[in-house]
Formats: C-alpha cells, structure tokens, sequence
C-alpha cells in the first residue's frame, strides 16, 4: 500500500477477540455512534469472530502508536441476520439478483479507519486486504447513503449498488446502499497481510 509507515496483519479469531476492545475504539471514532449502541456492537462483533471463513485484517503504524483501522469478514449464507434482510428484499425489487451477488459471497461486514488516520489509503489496504484469495465469488456490504469517501472507495474497488437505499429493521430514518463486486477486487487479488500466531498480543 501507499502508506509506507503502516503494515497490515491478519488477526485469527482469538486474536480479534483480544484486540476488540481496542478495535471498538476505532469503530466508536468514525462512526460516532449513541453510546448506548456500544454494548450491542460489541456482542454483534463478538458474534461475527464465530461465523465460517472469519477473516480479520488490522492496520498497525510501525511507531506501535495503536491501531489505524481494521476489517472483517465472513463467508455469507442463509440464517444471517444481515444475508437475510437483505436477499429478502433484493428477491422482491430485482428477482434473479440474489442468487447473482449472494449465493456465493465473503460479507464485509465492518471496515473503519481513525480519523486521524485517513484520506492516507490505508482503507483501500484493508479491503484488499480482508477480500484477497478469497474464494467466493463476490463481496457485498452496506454503507451509508451518499456522497461519502467509503462510497467513493467502494465504487474505486469495483462495487456497484445492488440496493442503492435500503432500510434495515430498526433503523427507519438512516438508508444505506447494499453494494457487491466480482471477486477478486481489481488490484487486489493478490494482497496478502502478515499472519500473526493466534495467541497475538493487542498492544495498541
């Protein structure tokens, strides 16, 4: 990546799991959520770190300041909470594109970087990152609706909306884009991070 003072680690599960609490932080100063949503995310991550095909890639400044950013994925399937939302209602407004974007796909489910730390690439990094020699056929995520600097990121990559504003049950007044792209990601097919042992210490 451009950033030559960060390096990229893949975390195994029990390695997230350690560092959740740190990556939390990360999570709680990009998107600035209700605090009393902290609990929640932690148990939903908690829960993600269980699911098949689990991938977790940490963005680490090579000063050991703390973590820049981080992503995570799983393979996506039936009985997901997020997979089903959303397949339900692509089967209803375009029938056909669920099985062409889902029946295969590794779901992003969270990639955020420090304030401090971005407009550096770093985000670009993690997503081919976490989404390199994977062997689904696709990726798909959520972000929120608009003209933002994810969005931008995502379309760079290759994503497209597949529903280009969606409501998630709960949250009526906050639309996001549902988006998918072929795998692998234009650039990315080959970015591999650095593996470390499982039992990793967080020291960030």
């Amino acid at each position: 990546m451009q950033t030559t003072d960060i390096e990229l680690w893949e975390l195994a599960a029990p390695a997230f799991l350690h560092a959740l609490p740190a990556l939390l932080e990360i999570y709680t100063a990009a998107m600035d959520p209700p605090p009393e949503q902290i609990p929640g995310r932690h148990s939903i991550m908690r829960e993600h770190a269980r699911q098949p095909r689990f991938r977790s890639v940490v963005a680490l400044p090579r000063s050991g300041t703390g973590a820049a950013g981080f992503a995570y994925g799983f393979h996506g399937s039936g009985g997901q909470w997020w997979h089903d939302v959303v397949t339900a209602e692509l089967r209803e407004r375009d029938p056909g594109a669920d099985r062409r974007w889902f029946a295969d796909s590794f779901e992003v489910a969270e990639l955020h970087v420090h304030p401090a730390q971005q407009g550096r690439g770093i985000g670009r990094g993690l997503l081919e990152a976490v989404t390199a020699a994977r062997k689904e056929r696709t990726a798909v995520l959520s972000t929120p609706t608009g003209r933002t600097a994810a969005r931008g990121l995502y379309r760079s990559c290759g994503f497209v909306d597949v529903l280009p504003e969606f409501h998630f049950p709960g949250s009526p007044h906050r639309p996001f884009t549902i988006m998918a792209a072929p795998l692998p990601l234009p650039g990315g097919g080959q970015r591999r991070p650095a593996r470390r042992s499982p039992v990793w210490q967080w020291t960030g």
